[in-house]
C-alpha cells in the first residue's frame, strides 16, 4: 500500500492528468497549480520547489528553441524541396519527399520548428500539383516526430531522459547516443508513409486543391445585407439559392444584436447581419452577386491605409498562439492588431457561436486582412503560420547557410566532448542574436515560455515520486507483470505504457514521470537502465494516435482538413512498426544485461 506522502504524490498527478485530459486550463497553469498543491501538502519542500526554473533542462530547451527559429528564417530547405518538386510525379513521390525533407531537418532542430518552416512549401506543392493537403501533411508530421528521435536536441523528452540518466548513472546520454536507434525508427517511417498516406480518408472538398484565396472549407463568416443590394427584402431561400447549395445562412443578428436562427421563408432587411457557412470557393463569387459586405472588410484595418497595401492571407493558429482561448472581441485585432478577421474554418465540429465571440483553438485557419507590410510581424505577434510559400530572395545566401553552421559548431562541440552541451547551445542562441540572424525580440518570441513552466513547475513534482519511493511502488507494480515476460518484453511494455500517455499528457510531463518509474523498474529486474530510458524517450516522441498530443499534431489539423479520428488510421500500424523496430534495435545498441 502507498504511503501518505506516495498518495498524496499520486493524488496530485492523477488530478493533473484529468486536467491535462480535460483541456480547459492551460497545461502550464495545470503544472503550477499541481506545485502549489505539492507545496501545501508538504511532499515538496520549499527549498526545492523553484529547482526547475534553475534546472540545466530549462536553459538547454530554450536555447534550441533560439536556434530552431534561426534555422527557421534560411529558406535553404524550401529552395531544395522546390528545386526537386518538377522530378515528383505521383502523390507517393510528394510524400516521401516532403517528409524526408521534414524528418531530416527535425534531427537538428525542434520538430515543431522543422514542421512549421515547410508546412507552407508543401501547401503550395499540393497546389501546384493538385495534390490534396491531406495526403501530404499528417505523414510530415509524423516524420518530423521520427526525425526528433535522431538527436538528443530533435525533441524534448530526448533532452529530459539524458538528464535523468545523467542523475542515475553519473553520465547523461550524448548528443549522438539516440542516432542508432533513431536511424532504424526514421528509415522505418520514410518508408512506410510514401505508401500508408492512403489509408487516410479520401473524397472530402480539400483546400488545398485550388489557388483562390478562399480555400479552406467550411467557413464561417459575417456579412452585412446593404441597403443598395439587390437581395434586400427578398428570402433567405433566394439568397441561399445564388450559392447553389454551398452557402447557408445560418443565422441573423438584427433589432439591437438579437440572434435569429432564420427559416427559408424569413425575408432579408437592409443591415441584417448574417451568418454564412460556405464552401470557400463559392464565397467570393457569392459575396460578390449578392452585393454582401464581409464584416470587418467594411473598415480598413490600419487608419488611412490605401486599398493597394491591404493584403488577404489565410493563416493557422500555432498550438501556442496568444490567440488561443480568446475571442476576436477580447483581442481586438483591429485596434491592437492592425487586422481584421472575415472569416474562420474549423474542423471537427461547427462553429456556432458570432464570429467576434469564437475562442480560436490551435488549428483553426483564419482569413485576415491587413496591411501587407506588417502582416508578417504581425503573424509572428499573434503565432499564426500564414498558408503560403517563402520568398526564394528572403535573406542573403550568408543567412541562409550561418544557422547551420552555428547549429553543427554546437553539436559538434558537445560530441566531442569540448564544451557541456548547455554552453554549447547558450553560446550559440547568443551568436545567432549577435550575428543578426535573429533579433532580440524574435529569440524572446522563440522562446516557448509556458512549455519551459511546465518543466519547471513539474521537476519537483517528478523528484518528489522518486524521494517518497513512489517510482519505486510503481516499478515494482510493472515488475510483477514484467517478471512473467522476456526482458525484451519488459522494455516492451515500458516503451507502450510512455507511447499510451504521452497523449493525454505533454510528451515531456510523460517523459518527466516514466523515466524515473522504467529506471527503477530495470533495477528491481537485474536489468541495465539505458534501454529502458531508451524505451521512455521513444515512447513519449511516438504520439501518433490523436492530434492533442504533441503541436506538430495540431499544427496540421486545421490544414490538412483532418477530424480527430484521422489519426489513429495512419498512426496505429506506425505505432506498432515503431514497437517493433525499437525492441528489436535497441538491446543491440544498449544491452538489457
Amino acid at each position: 500500500m502507498p504511503s501518505p506522502d506516495q498518495a498524496i504524490v499520486f493524488a496530485i498527478l492523477a488530478a493533473m492528468v484529468v486536467l491535462f485530459i480535460w483541456n480547459r486550463f492551460r497545461y502550464d497553469l495545470v503544472a503550477l497549480l499541481g506545485l502549489l498543491v505539492a507545496l501545501a501538502c508538504g511532499v515538496v519542500p520549499a527549498d526545492k520547489a523553484f529547482i526547475g526554473f534553475s534546472d540545466q533542462i530549462v536553459v538547454i530547451i530554450a536555447s534550441a528553441l533560439v536556434l530552431s527559429a534561426a534555422v527557421g528564417k534560411s529558406s535553404l530547405t524550401g529552395r531544395m524541396v522546390r528545386r526537386v518538386e518538377p522530378r515528383l510525379r505521383s502523390t507517393s513521390a510528394r510524400v516521401g519527399a516532403l517528409a524526408t525533407a521534414v524528418t531530416l531537418l527535425s534531427t537538428l532542430m525542434k520538430n515543431i520548428g522543422a514542421l512549421a518552416i515547410l508546412l507552407p512549401v508543401a501547401i503550395q506543392v499540393g497546389r501546384r500539383s493538385g495534390t490534396p493537403a491531406s495526403a501530404l501533411l499528417m505523414p510530415m508530421a509524423f516524420g518530423s516526430l521520427a526525425g526528433g528521435l535522431v538527436t538528443m536536441i530533435g525533441t524534448s523528452p530526448n533532452i529530459i531522459v539524458a538528464r535523468i540518466r545523467g542523475e542515475i548513472t553519473g553520465e547523461p546520454f550524448g548528443m549522438f547516443d539516440f542516432t542508432p536507434v533513431g536511424v532504424g525508427i526514421v528509415v522505418a517511417t520514410l518508408v512506410y508513409l510514401p505508401i500508408a498516406w492512403r489509408l487516410l480518408p479520401r473524397g472530402r472538398r480539400d483546400q488545398a486543391s485550388a489557388p483562390e484565396v478562399f480555400e479552406v472549407a467550411p467557413y464561417l463568416s459575417e456579412a452585412v445585407l446593404p441597403a443598395e443590394s439587390p437581395m434586400a427584402n427578398k428570402t433567405v431561400a433566394e439568397l441561399e439559392a445564388l450559392g447553389e447549395g454551398d452557402v447557408a445562412v445560418t443565422a441573423i443578428t438584427r433589432e439591437g444584436g438579437r440572434r435569429y436562427i432564420p427559416a427559408g421563408h424569413w425575408t432579408l432587411f437592409p443591415d441584417d447581419l448574417l451568418t454564412l457557412r460556405s464552401e470557400p470557393r463559392a464565397l467570393k463569387d457569392f459575396i460578390a452577386e449578392a452585393g454582401l459586405q464581409l464584416s470587418g472588410a467594411t473598415k480598413p484595418p490600419v487608419k488611412d491605409l490605401s486599398t493597394a497595401d491591404v493584403t488577404l492571407m489565410e493563416v493557422v493558429v500555432m498550438p501556442e498562439s496568444l490567440l488561443v482561448g480568446q475571442s476576436p472581441q477580447r483581442l481586438r485585432l483591429r485596434e491592437a492588431h492592425g487586422v481584421n478577421l472575415l472569416a474562420i474554418s474549423r474542423r471537427g465540429e461547427p462553429v456556432a457561436a458570432r464570429l467576434s465571440r469564437v475562442r480560436f483553438r490551435a488549428g483553426d485557419v483564419l482569413a485576415l486582412q491587413g496591411d501587407a507590410g506588417q502582416m508578417p510581424e504581425t503573424l509572428r505577434e499573434l503565432g499564426c503560420l500564414p498558408l503560403m510559400d517563402r520568398s526564394v530572395g528572403l535573406g542573403a545566401p550568408r543567412k541562409d547557410i550561418l544557422p547551420f553552421v552555428l547549429l553543427a559548431l554546437a553539436m559538434g562541440a558537445v560530441a566531442f566532448n569540448l564544451l557541456p552541451v548547455t554552453v554549447a547551445f547558450f553560446a550559440a542562441a547568443v551568436l545567432a542574436v549577435l550575428l543578426r540572424i535573429l533579433t532580440l525580440q524574435e529569440a524572446y518570441q522563440a522562446i516557448d515560455v509556458p512549455i519551459l513552466v511546465l518543466l519547471a513547475c513539474l521537476i519537483p513534482i517528478s523528484d518528489a515520486v522518486n524521494t517518497t519511493g513512489g517510482a519505486e511502488l510503481i516499478a515494482g507494480w510493472l515488475a510483477k507483470v514484467a517478471v512473467t515476460l522476456p526482458p525484451t518484453g519488459a522494455m516492451a511494455l515500458v516503451l507502450l505504457a510512455a507511447m499510451l500517455l504521452t497523449p493525454f499528457l505533454n510528451n515531456a510531463a510523460t517523459a518527466l514521470i516514466m523515466a524515473p518509474i522504467a529506471a527503477s523498474m530495470a533495477s528491481q529486474l537485474g536489468l541495465r537502465p539505458d534501454p529502458f530510458l531508451m524505451a521512455v524517450a521513444i515512447g513519449c516522441a511516438s504520439d501518433f494516435l490523436t492530434p492533442i498530443g504533441h503541436q506538430c499534431n495540431t499544427l496540421v489539423l486545421g490544414p490538412g482538413g483532418y477530424r480527430f479520428g484521422d489519426y489513429w488510421r495512419l498512426g496505429l500500424p506506425l505505432s506498432l512498426l515503431i514497437v517493433v523496430i525499437s525492441t528489436l534495435l535497441i538491446p543491440v545498441f544498449w544491452p538489457l544485461r
